[in-house]
Order: C-alpha cells, then sequence, then structure tokens
C-alpha cells in the first residue's frame, strides 16, 4: 500500500518540483536521478545521504574523517534539494561523487543501489525510507544512520504506521543519535536497543567559520553601527523582525537588521514586504550594503559570514504559530562565532539544544517582537553581558565536540575489506 501511494504520488512530486523551479531552476534539472538513473561510479565505495543544507553542514566532519581514515574508498554523497547540493560542491567540490537520492519507489531504489553497489550506506538524521531500506537489505548493504535526532512531533508522526516503522527500523546495522532523549524516541518506535549508541551531534565537531568576509561587510554597513541578524526565517517572522527592528531603532537609530529568508523562493516576497513598509534595504546580490537600515540576504551559503557580521542573532523558524513556527534551526553556528542567540518559544526540534544553550546562559528566549526588541535593546547596551555569553557559547561548543570521532568508530568495522 505504501508503494502504492508514493508512486501515485510521483505527478504530483514532479509537478512541486516544476513549481519550485520558477524560484530556483534547479529544480527542473538532473530529473532522471530522482528515479535512480545514475551514472555509477566505482562499486564497493561508500555512500553518504544528507538531505539538504543542515545535513550537508552536519556531514562536512564525518567527510572530511572519511577521506583521511579510507583515502581509498570513493566516496558518494546525496542530497534531495539543489540547496545541499550547491552547499556539498562549495564545501568540497570534486572530491567526492555526488547526485540526488531517488524517490523511495521500488524500482528507482534497485536503480540506484544495484548501479552504485557501495559496500556501506550512512543516512545523516532521521530519513527512514521503507523501500530504500529494504532494498539494502536485499542486497546486503549494510545501512547506518549517523547523527540521529528524532523530535517527539516526529516520533508521533512515525508511531501512526507502527509496523512499517519497526520494520525499517529493524534493518538499519546501527544507529549513532545525537542524544539519549532521540536514541529512546527511536528504540520506543521498533529499534534493537543492541544497535543504539549515543554519538553526540556532528555539528559540534564542524571548523569555525573564517569571521574575514563577515567582518568585512560590518565595515561595509558602516563601523560603529550596531547589527543584528534575523537568521532561516520562515513566513510571518519577517514582519516580527521588521517590527521589532522599528521598536529597536527608536533607542537606536542606526540599527542595521540584516535578514536570512531560510528559502530562496522567498526573497522577492521579503524585498516587497521590506520596501512596502519604507525601509531602506540593500541587496546581498547587488553588494549594496552602504546606509542602509534592512540588509538583506538574497544569496545561499553566506549564513556563517552574516552571522560574523552581527552583534546578536535571531535563529528563525522558532516564533510565531504554524506555519511560521518550524521546531526551530541549528543554535551550534552562532555559539561557534561567540555570538549570543535569541530564538523563539517553539524549539521543539532542537529542544535538547535549547536547553543547553540556556543552561550555559549563551542565548535567551523570546516570545513575540516586542520581546525581541526588548531583549535587542538590553544585549546591544551592555557589551560586557554579550561577551560573556558569546564566551559561555564557545564553550559550550568545545565541551560537546568529539561526536565525530565516536561516530567513525561505529562505522569503522563495516569499512574492512570483506
Amino acid at each position: 500500500m505504501y508503494s502504492l501511494l508514493l508512486t501515485a504520488s510521483v505527478p504530483l512530486a514532479f509537478g512541486r518540483l516544476l513549481w519550485r523551479s520558477r524560484h530556483t531552476p534547479a529544480y527542473r534539472q538532473r530529473w532522471p536521478q530522482r528515479l535512480g538513473f545514475i551514472t555509477p561510479g566505482p562499486p564497493g565505495g561508500v555512500w553518504l545521504h544528507a538531505v539538504s543544507v543542515g545535513e550537508v553542514n552536519a556531514a562536512l566532519p564525518l567527510i572530511g574523517a572519511l577521506q583521511h581514515a579510507r583515502p581509498d574508498l570513493p566516496l558518494l554523497v546525496t542530497t534531495t534539494t539543489p540547496t545541499g547540493s550547491a552547499q556539498l560542491r562549495s564545501r568540497v567540490g570534486d572530491s567526492v561523487a555526488h547526485c540526488y537520492l531517488p524517490y523511495d519507489l521500488p524500482g528507482a531504489v534497485q536503480r540506484f543501489l544495484g548501479r552504485q553497489r557501495p559496500r556501506l550506506g550512512i543516512i545523516l538524521e532521521t530519513e527512514l525510507w521503507p523501500n530504500l531500506y529494504a532494498t539494502a537489505q536485499a542486497l546486503q548493504i549494510p545501512l547506518l544512520l549517523a547523527n540521529a535526532r528524532l523530535s517527539p512531533r516526529s516520533a508521533r508522526g512515525y508511531g501512526r504506521w507502527p509496523q512499517l516503522t519497526r520494520q525499517t527500523l529493524e534493518r538499519l546495522a546501527a544507529v549513532g543519535a545525537q542524544t539519549a532523549a532521540d536514541g529512546e524516541r527511536l528504540r520506543a518506535l521498533g529499534l534493537p536497543p543492541g544497535r543504539l549508541t549515543v554519538t553526540g551531534n556532528l555539528k559540534f565537531d564542524a571548523a569555525a567559520p573564517d569571521p574575514a568576509p563577515g567582518l568585512a561587510l560590518r565595515q561595509r554597513l558602516g563601523e560603529g553601527r550596531p547589527v543584528w541578524l534575523a537568521a532561516s526565517t520562515h513566513a510571518g517572522e519577517e514582519q516580527a523582525a521588521l517590527s521589532a527592528h522599528r521598536l529597536l531603532r527608536a533607542g537606536h537609530p542606526d540599527a542595521v537588521l540584516i535578514l536570512a529568508p531560510r528559502h530562496p523562493q522567498r526573497f522577492a516576497e521579503v524585498v516587497r514586504l521590506c520596501r512596502e513598509q519604507g525601509w531602506a534595504t540593500a541587496l546581498r546580490s547587488a553588494d549594496d550594503a552602504q546606509r542602509c537600515a534592512v540588509y538583506l540576504a538574497d544569496s545561499l551559503g553566506e549564513l556563517p559570514s552574516l552571522m560574523a557580521a552581527a552583534d546578536i542573532v535571531f535563529v528563525g523558524g522558532s516564533l510565531g504559530t504554524s506555519p511560521t513556527a518550524r521546531g526551530g534551526h541549528n543554535l551550534i553556528e552562532p555559539a561557534q562565532l561567540g555570538k549570543p542567540s535569541l530564538f523563539g518559544p517553539h524549539m521543539n526540534n532542537f529542544a535538547e539544544l535549547r536547553d543547553l544553550v540556556l543552561a550555559a546562559a549563551a542565548g535567551q528566549q523570546v516570545t513575540n517582537d516586542a520581546d525581541l526588541a526588548a531583549r535587542l535593546m538590553a544585549l546591544l547596551a551592555d557589551p560586557a553581558r554579550r561577551a560573556v555569553m558569546g564566551q559561555a557559547a564557545q564553550a559550550l561548543v568545545a565541551q560537546h565536540r568529539g561526536a565525530t570521532a565516536r561516530t567513525l568508530a561505529l562505522i569503522n568495522p563495516y569499512l574492512e575489506p570483506g
């Protein structure tokens, strides 16, 4: 029934790709790969799947460790989105092979795995695809789930299909979970306990971004001006950020808001919103940063530089109500750069990380646009407090490093010949 439903939805899936290609032309490219028609590389290598930008960033330390430990093994990395593909290429170039992961159709995954024939598959975070997992087991390709996380909401979703979920989890050779709570939720859904290891979050091991591009942007925005970033915002959050910015400028009239929407197809919509409200808006794509009140990051892959340019980072996907509240986004990136972070009350996808940040006093939770403005004003008025929060954030990152080594230890037995 699952396969029949998925097969019936294929025209809708390609229609969605076509719709999204209006703003992102890459969505209309490489469609055969979505059905498993790939140009195979050398068999017997390692295949790693990272859905999009966030998973690619998490995978980077592991990719580097695999290349160092076994340079003789070819490495194929699959993504699902063009933005993930672009991020992968920008970070590792041609040192790995790359294609899109096919849809979870029996024929598509059989073509993909049958042509590539990896010795091992590593799935990042939580991508449970029944046909993919069943085909890998039939072809005797061990699958590992690495950096696994499962929010309570996602666990409830998988729990609606208990038999299918349990069968899928039982096909995994091993799982490296980010936290004990993630592991417990996976075990409750049917993962055999002996296959679970808590390895930690790979994102803590990512190399700290080079701050130089951010510092150069800060100079272009105007030295001495307060700068804050609203990162990875969703529909509705840009309005909240602009409202908070208007309140903030009552006390800091030269303050700059860097606005970075999560999805590129919304860039034009957000530009219109800013200009309709009378904001002096500069665009990253135009390399125009002079005397603006709002600097719109209508580009991809530059979030670390934008964070480096800011005094304070608000992390989106966390404020308001559905569809604005998406469960939050990663708090590790601003922490790496020693930036105090602010976030809304809806951080259910990163609940454990949120709790760590709050316990370390490295960030603060806000409830609405007025509260966001008040926290911004208080922190901008207190550079010493910002410095203490930034130091606490970097100490938190240092304390939780080591997931790459633990994950590699989980993988190594499957890399041996034979």
